[in-house]
């Protein structure tokens, strides 16, 4: 018997995202203060890539959150609100 190993796209693409688009679990708080920052590091921090450089700022897509909390723990601003999905929302892990 031989072992299938998977990439992590491959584990991503296996679970299932209840998005809440009425009230997402995160929010940029000033998004005035992405410009400023140099580094971004939210923009490549990301293992679901949520954050793309978009001119200077940042944009934001909860889509495919894994509900980390990386981007709260790296942003250099604490600009970043962020919590917990409401009850039955957000991501649905599944091994394959």
């Amino acid at each position: 018997m031989t072992m299938k190993y998977l990439t992590v796209e491959e584990r991503l693409n296996a679970n299932v995202w209840d998005v809440d688009v009425y009230r997402p679990h995160i929010k940029i708080r000033d998004p005035a203060l992405c410009k400023r920052c140099e580094k971004k590091p939210c923009t490549y921090m990301c293992p679901a890539k949520c954050y793309v450089q978009q001119g200077d700022g940042v944009v934001l897509s909860t889509e495919a959150c894994v509900e980390c909390g990386t981007c709260r723990v790296v942003c250099p601003y604490d600009n970043i609100d962020w919590d917990y999905p409401r009850s039955g929302m957000g991501i649905w892990y599944r091994e394959s």
